[in-house]
């Protein structure tokens, strides 16, 4: 009996573990199914979040997409429109073509006839004179002296004729020579060109950059356009920085500078001192190695330093997109090639190609046309006579003096209007053509105009009774005179004059 407390309290002990556990289990089974449901409605919201984000995505992708299309269309239509301009125009230039042709073979048709009919009228005339002669009673000495007389005024028409004809002749032949010549020395001189732009904006990498460059209150932005005498543009365009001069070489060493200040990143007003001032170095070196490159490339080493560096500048300067230092080596190259040709002084040519637009090394910092200032640069430094003269007219501002001046004229011609070498818009080409037969059919005795080969020539029909044959001639000269006043082009314009005669008889 003494033990039936131990035993019933071992049992309630045993009794109360296995609760206590049964218990444990509850609770814990309990809170792992709380955690679970939490995690399950974190999952949950998680996979909300990311079907709105994607969906959002898609949306916005599908708006980007439908920009682009619609970008892409805009193009396209433009693209057709100028396209399908641009074949109108050659349509219209064919038939005009056709129309030409079909009227010189008339042309020559009925000036057969004319012929024909002259050697008719000749033959009448011979006829009226024997009859003369017999019914005057004149002796056979007079009547010959009479009929060479007569004949001489009669064909004083015809030798005029003959010797247009020899002349033209003779002309063509020239004119040939002179093809040969040019395009000999355009396919020797096979150098590329390229437009060229120089660069006037500067990248930044961030905000904070820009922050820096402008400086508190400005003050280093201030103090950079102040050393380098160029005025720095910051508007709402991301990540840019404009430089605005009209020095080209200013405008390098300042866009030099400002690149070393962003790589350095310390920018304050005695380390934009120090890079201008290291930029300006590295400009010079790079000026003095361009001038000197090209004048090796021509061959031509006894010029002056001083010459050879000016020379260098040109390589920051361009015209209508053309740099003026490449221009110059081609203009050498080519006067020296056609130098060649003809029998000409190859080294004054080659010289005053290479030194024709020296004046536009420094025309933005002193008075006067580039040509002027080229020839006083050439004096200064003791350059021959004959280099300057031919020079200096290759603009025709003076007079042409020798055969090396009309070389170098030549030659920036060929230079300047090959293709590719200067920029030209479709609409400032379009321009152009409707100019120059805007300026033919402002005479009266113009009846059609036509601009045809790039501009390069024009074809215009006259009214055949309004105008004869030497007014037509006439007529073109003034035509070419009123398009070298009013129009800046490059190269050589051909003006083609045709008057028609048309005979119209009916028969009833």
């Amino acid at each position: 009996m003494l033990n039936d407390p131990i035993i019933t309290g071992i049992i309630l002990f045993i009794l109360g573990s296995i609760i206590g556990y049964f218990v444990r289990q509850y609770l814990a089974v309990s809170r792992a199914d709380s955690v679970e449901a939490q995690l399950k409605i974190k999952v949950q919201e998680a996979k909300d979040e990311a079907k709105s984000i994607v969906l959002k995505s898609k949306e916005e992708a599908a708006k980007i997409l439908e920009d682009i299309r619609r970008e892409e269309r805009e193009r396209k239509e433009q693209t057709d429109k100028i396209e399908g301009r641009l074949i109108k125009r050659e349509e219209l230039l064919d038939r005009r073509q056709i129309e030409t042709d079909q009227n010189q073979k008339k042309v020559e048709e009925d000036i057969n006839k004319l012929k024909v009919i002259k050697e008719d009228i000749l033959k009448m005339k011979e006829s009226e004179e024997k009859v003369l002669m017999e019914i005057a009673n004149m002796s056979k000495d007079d009547a010959k002296g009479l009929l060479l007389k007569k004949v001489e005024e009669d064909s004083k028409q015809e030798l005029l004729t003959a010797i247009r004809t020899l002349e033209n002749t003779k002309k063509e032949e020239l004119e040939k020579r002179v093809d040969d010549i040019m395009i000999s020395s355009i396919q020797r001189y096979g150098h590329g060109n390229a437009s060229e732009h120089l660069i006037s904006t500067v990248q930044i990498p961030s905000e904070d950059i820009k922050g820096r460059i402008i400086g508190k209150e400005g003050r280093n932005i201030r103090h950079f356009e102040k050393v380098s005498g160029v005025e720095l543009i910051i508007d709402d365009s991301p990540d840019i920085i404009t430089l605005s001069s009209f020095n080209p070489i200013r405008r390098e060493i300042a866009k030099m500078a400002l690149e070393k200040l962003i790589l350095d990143g310390r920018i304050q007003p005695s380390k934009i001192e120090e890079k201008v001032l290291q930029a300006e170095q590295e400009i010079k070196e790079l000026i003095k190695k361009a001038g000197e490159e090209a004048v090796y490339e021509i061959g031509i080493l006894d010029l002056p330093p001083e010459l050879v560096f000016l020379l260098g500048r040109l390589k920051y300067r361009t015209s209508y997109s053309q740099n003026v230092l490449t221009h110059s080596i081609e203009v050498a190259m080519l006067s020296g090639m056609i130098a060649s040709e003809i029998g000409a002084d190859v080294l004054i040519a080659k010289k005053a190609g290479l030194l024709h637009d020296i004046g536009k090394a420094i025309d933005y910092e002193l008075e006067g046309s580039h040509i002027e200032i080229g020839r006083r640069i050439l004096q200064k430094y003791n350059t021959k006579e004959e280099i300057i003269k031919a020079m200096q007219s290759h603009h025709e501002d003076y007079p042409v003096e020798t055969v090396e001046g009309a070389i170098v004229m030549a030659a920036d011609a060929i230079s300047a209007s090959r293709p590719g070498a200067r920029k030209e818009s479709l609409e400032n080409y379009l321009k152009r053509l409707e100019e120059l037969e805007k300026i033919a059919t402002s005479f009266k005795e113009i009846e059609k105009a036509y601009a045809i080969q790039a501009g390069r020539e024009l074809r215009v029909f006259v009214f055949p009774d309004k105008i004869d044959d030497y007014g037509t001639a006439k007529l073109a000269k003034q035509i070419a005179d009123k398009i070298k006043e009013e129009m800046d082009f490059y190269g050589e314009i051909k003006i083609l004059a045709i008057r028609e005669t048309r005979v119209i008889e009916y028969v009833k």
